[in-house]
């Protein structure tokens, strides 16, 4: 292995380091937590090899944000491909969802919440994102219905999954009705 490559895997492992730091903190503290000054002193870097890496907290929400929408394009996935027919791969979708962003509330902030610097709904944005959405629009384009849009459809139902992701988180749903409330997204919105 050349010094480079070897350059190339050290900076590539301070990277990974650096993210799944800052997830960790923020999971166990939220994001508030995050400082580049804590992660320096978690990761045993200076500072200046912090931001050698990422310019400052927005970037590194971002990482976290993308690592996310990876994770969270194979569980929706997963969950799809294990049910049978197109509702229970919609209803499957949804409970996937839900699961993902009640498992990993700061990773759901960076995606959802933060400003982690991405775009979306645009030309720049990354792959992962659009990834994401792709993996909720093949199982909610098939039953979108006669003459809507699959994209704007899956946008509509997404909507509804992060509004039942993020009021449940703040309490205000009542947690016992989580099932009821999936078999109604489905029921209403999706034709099948």
């Amino acid at each position: 292995m050349s010094v480079q490559e070897r350059k190339q895997r050290e900076r590539a492992e301070r990277e990974r380091l650096i993210v799944a730091t800052a997830r960790e903190l923020a999971e166990q503290k939220g994001w508030d937590a995050v400082t580049t000054r804590l992660l320096a002193e978690r990761i045993e870097y200076s500072q200046p090899v912090l931001y050698s890496h990422f310019r400052g907290k927005r970037e590194i929400i971002g990482a976290v944000a993308l690592e996310g929408a990876v994770e969270m394009a194979v569980a929706v996935r997963a969950a799809a491909a294990a049910a049978d027919g197109p509702r229970g791969r919609v209803a499957a979708l949804a409970r996937a969802y839900l699961e993902f962003a009640a498992r990993n509330p700061a990773v759901y902030d960076a995606l959802f919440q933060l400003d982690g610097g991405l775009a979306f709904a645009d030309e720049e944005t990354p792959q992962p994102l659009k990834d994401a959405f792709a993996a909720l629009l093949e199982s909610l384009g098939e039953v979108a219905g006669d003459g809507v849009d699959p994209g704007l459809f899956t946008e509509v139902f997404w909507a509804s999954l992060h509004g039942l992701a993020t009021l449940t988180r703040a309490g205000r749903l009542l947690p016992e009705d989580a099932a009821q409330r999936v078999r109604l997204l489905v029921d209403r919105l999706a034709k099948v």
